[in-house]
Parts: structure tokens; C-alpha cells; sequence
């Protein structure tokens, strides 16, 4: 038997090659039971399906909900001058116990990982560039509470089961209306709540018709007050190349043991 979770992803992390090559020393395809296990089937794992399964199945369960209603789901339109500045004063509003920030690129991640681990957050950094011993080491820490922040894209932080999640940030609003929902899914799990709040750009608004389509109902829009943004926020850390991405360690004790978000604005809405 041959069990294979998160197919759709293997191509987008590169994986392929290495699952043919398996396939290639297991029993012919007549002498195993092949099962293929995805949220999204897309054509490239259909082919897969039928290059390696003799008389496919194909099996599709839909939820009566796609989002969980325990999680409150937010939305602000910010302009992109002020899109980052937002997002650092939600976090120091809300002051998350374990959030995960999604972007859609590898290097609009590294940005965000840049401004907040400069800012003094506890943050790492999760992108296909990652190595798995890295990739394992950030998910410890973060588990562990070592991290309070985890930025990621979507094919990094896809099939993660990370407990107690308060908060998920969608910086972009994803392509992939199915996306959304695998992003707010990392919160409000096991019977907790979970508050997620996206921000809707000029560049990525127009995703949010088709979100919202998809998911059966509109996302709550709440106001902010421009003039109660953060201010004066230091410059982005630039990402170490030859060591990764993770220096916010030495900024530890910066969290937690201060006692008060150093904001104490609130948004209007």
C-alpha cells in the first residue's frame, strides 16, 4: 500500500521526481493499492493518479461549511503605503499568543519577517527555500512557544497541525480561493476559537469576490484610524542568505517579560 498526503503540493515543492522514483521500486501498480490524498486535485496529480493507479477512483468529500464558526474572520482595506504599517499595529493591538502571517511570495515573506523581527517580535520565517532540518527546527520552536509569530506561504505552511493558534493574518489576499480556507484553518481547531483577519491591497483586492463566492458568505469589514498607526517603526532586518532566515532569537526576552504592548491605540470600527 502506498499512502501519499498532500499530493497537489509535491509538485510545488519538487517532490515529484523522488515520488516516481519510489513508485518505480514498489510493485507494479496491479500488485499495491495506490490512495492519493489532496484538498485540491489538480490536473498534474490526476496524472499522476493515472500513470501509477489501474481503474482510478476518484472520491471527493465537501464540507457542509468551508470555514470553521468558531473563527471570527475580519477584513480591512488598506492602501499599500500603509498596508505594513496595519498589519504591525493589529499585532501589537491584538498582542497574538501564536499567529501565523500568509503572504503569496517568497519575498514579500521575507519582508514582513524583516520589519517585525526588527520591530522585536519573536518571529520565523517558513518558505519552499527553507531546508527540512530548518523547517523542522522553526515548527519546534514555534510549537514550543520559542516563537510567537511564523510568516509562510502557502506551499510551506500547507499540512501543518500546529495547536493553539490564535491568530492567522492574510498580509494578501490569496489566488487560490481554497487557500483562504487552508490558511484560516490554522486557527480555531480542536473545539478553540481562532480570529482571522485579512487585508484586502489595491494589488490582491480583486481575489476577494471569488473568496467569498467560495465560501458562502462575506467577510465582516472593519475601519481603521490612519492617523493610529504605528509610527516610527525601525528599518527591515535584511535575511541572511548564507544562514537563513530565523535571527530573532536574541530578541526573546524582548517579548513577554515587558509586560504591555508598547501601543496602546485602538482602530476605529
Amino acid at each position: 500500500m502506498v499512502v501519499l498526503d498532500e499530493a497537489d503540493r509535491m509538485y510545488d515543492l519538487g517532490f515529484i521526481k523522488d515520488i516516481r522514483w519510489l513508485f518505480r521500486r514498489m510493485p507494479t501498480a496491479d500488485q499495491r493499492l495506490n490512495m492519493l490524498f489532496s484538498a485540491t486535485l489538480s490536473y498534474r496529480v490526476r496524472e499522476l493518479a493515472f500513470e501509477q493507479m489501474n481503474n482510478a477512483e476518484y472520491v471527493e468529500v465537501e464540507p457542509e461549511q468551508k470555514t470553521g464558526h468558531r473563527i471570527k474572520e475580519e477584513l480591512f482595506y488598506p492602501s499599500n503605503e500603509e498596508k505594513m504599517r496595519l498589519l504591525q499595529t493589529l499585532i501589537e493591538e491584538e498582542w497574538p499568543d501564536r499567529a501565523i502571517v500568509f503572504a503569496n511570495t517568497k519575498h514579500r515573506c521575507e519582508d514582513i519577517w524583516g520589519h517585525l523581527a526588527a520591530d522585536g517580535h519573536r518571529v520565523g520565517l517558513l518558505t519552499g527555500d527553507v531546508a527540512q532540518k530548518k523547517r523542522l527546527r522553526i515548527l519546534e520552536d514555534f510549537t514550543k512557544g520559542n516563537l510567537d509569530i511564523l510568516v509562510a506561504t502557502d506551499v510551506a505552511a500547507r499540512g501543518l497541525h500546529i495547536p493553539a493558534v490564535t491568530h492567522v493574518f492574510n498580509y494578501d489576499l490569496p489566488d487560490d480561493c481554497e487557500d483562504y480556507v487552508h490558511r484560516i484553518g490554522r486557527t480555531g481547531r480542536a473545539g478553540a476559537s481562532g480570529h482571522s483577519i485579512s487585508l484586502a491591497c489595491e494589488e490582491y483586492a480583486l481575489n476577494l469576490p471569488a473568496i467569498e463566492a467560495y465560501t458562502g458568505h462575506s467577510i465582516p469589514v472593519s475601519k481603521y484610524n490612519s492617523d493610529a498607526l504605528l509610527d516610527g517603526l525601525p528599518a527591515p532586518k535584511r535575511l541572511s542568505r548564507p544562514r537563513g532566515g530565523n535571527n530573532s532569537r536574541r530578541n526573546s526576552s524582548q517579548r513577554r517579560s515587558g509586560g504591555a504592548p508598547r501601543n496602546n491605540r485602538k482602530r476605529s470600527g
